[in-house]
Formats: structure tokens, sequence, C-alpha cells
């Protein structure tokens, strides 16, 4: 008996179940690497970004000189760019309230940070909860499309008084494509997923340090401007 072992013929000779499986595999895994290769191009561009602003802003440039040329493209901003932006914006609009305290300014201040942080938090975690359930199920997904193409394999010998392995061989060859599918969609979804969370980490960390850092800065800025006024008077 002469088999096509090519990956299309297995398709072909499937049952309707283990097509569907395998379609849907096949779709998952399209949708993967389409996914991978986006985070992979978007992640870059916000390492270049930032680094970029990083070496403007400690390169001893006026804040507000940086925070107007930002404000220009503020739709656009990324990174620790849009949590400069954010956070200066509110810092210049609640230091100009009277009676507001030092301590009450870089608490708002603080606060629309970490707000502008969750918001890149999020662009940075687009598709990746896809990811992660195409890596946890794709196994089993191919599993099953297996499972169900030996049963219906073994239920059509029961037809035969005499079985060969020559008949029931490619009904299971068939079945077992499903979990080689289901391997080939899961295991570059979960290794993407695990570098793409480790990088969003670091960068996280990065976030929260410029925090800090330009947290620390207004607030040395604050009082040199209270001691100036406070002089003049």
């Amino acid at each position: 008996m002469n088999f096509d072992a090519s990956l299309l013929n297995y398709f072909l000779h499937a049952g309707i179940v283990v097509k569907c499986v395998m379609i849907i595999l096949a779709s998952a895994s399209i949708f993967s690497w389409t996914y991978i290769l986006q985070r992979r191009a978007y992640l870059q561009t916000v390492n270049k970004e930032g680094k970029q602003f990083e070496h403007a802003f400690w390169s001893g440039e006026d804040l507000s000189k940086l925070y107007t040329e930002g404000a220009k493209n503020k739709n656009t901003l990324d990174g620790q760019e849009a949590i400069f932006h954010a956070g200066f914006k509110e810092f210049i609009r609640f230091r100009k309230q009277a009676g507001a305290s030092i301590e009450q300014v870089m608490e708002n201040t603080r606060r629309a940070m970490k707000v502008a942080q969750m918001r890149e938090q999020d662009k940075l975690e687009t598709h990746l909860p896809f990811l992660a359930i195409v890596g946890s199920t794709g196994p089993y997904v191919g599993l099953f499309g297996t499972v169900w193409g030996i049963m219906q394999a073994f239920q059509a010998l029961s037809n035969v008084q005499q079985a060969t392995i020559s008949m029931v061989a490619p009904g299971i060859a068939e079945a077992l494509i499903a979990t080689a599918l289901g391997l080939f969609a899961a295991i570059p979804a979960v290794i993407a997923y695990n570098r793409f969370i480790t990088d969003i980490g670091r960068l996280l960390n990065r976030y929260d340090a410029f925090q800090e850092e330009f947290t620390n800065i207004l607030i040395r800025q604050s009082h040199q401007n209270q001691t100036r006024t406070e002089t003049t008077e």
C-alpha cells in the first residue's frame, strides 16, 4: 500500500474533526507569528526611543523645553517620554494652584506618572494573552485531534476480519499530525511569551527608576525656586 506522507495528504485523508483541529492550530500558529513579529518590532522601537529620550533628559536640557517638544506629538509618545509628559503636565498644572504645598504637588505628579505607566504597560502587553493561550492550550487541542483520529482508525478496523499494520498506520499517522501541529503552534508562543514578559519586566523597572529620579529632580527644583522666592522677599 503506497501512502504519500506529505502534510497536505495527511490533511486530506483525515476525518472532519481532525481537519477542524488542524485548521484551528494552523490559524493559531499564523496569528501567533504575526503577533510575535509585531511585538518584537514594537519593543525594539520602544527601547530605541527610550534610549534617545534618556540621552536628551540627562544631557541637561531644560525640562520645560523637553516637555514642549514632546507635546507636539503627545498622541504618539511611548515609554518613558509618555510618563515624563504626563508627570510634568500635572506638575505644572497643580503647581499653579494657590496654597498647594510641594508634597501635594509631588503626590499628584506621582499619581499621574503611575497612571501613564499603567497605560504603557497595557500597550506593551497587547496580544500577550493570546500567546499565553496558544502556548498553554495548543498541545491539548492537538492531543484531542490525535485521540479522536486514533479512535476513528480503530473503529474502522472493527469491520475488518484481519487487521494489518499497513491498514492502521496511515490513520494513526494522520491523527498524530494534530499533536505535531499543536506543538508547532505552542512552542514558539511559549518561548516568545516568556521572552516578552522578561523584556517588559525590565522596561517597567526602568520606568519605576525613572519616576523616582524625575520626582527627585522636581523636588529639588521646587525647593530651589521656593528658596529664591523667600530670598527675594
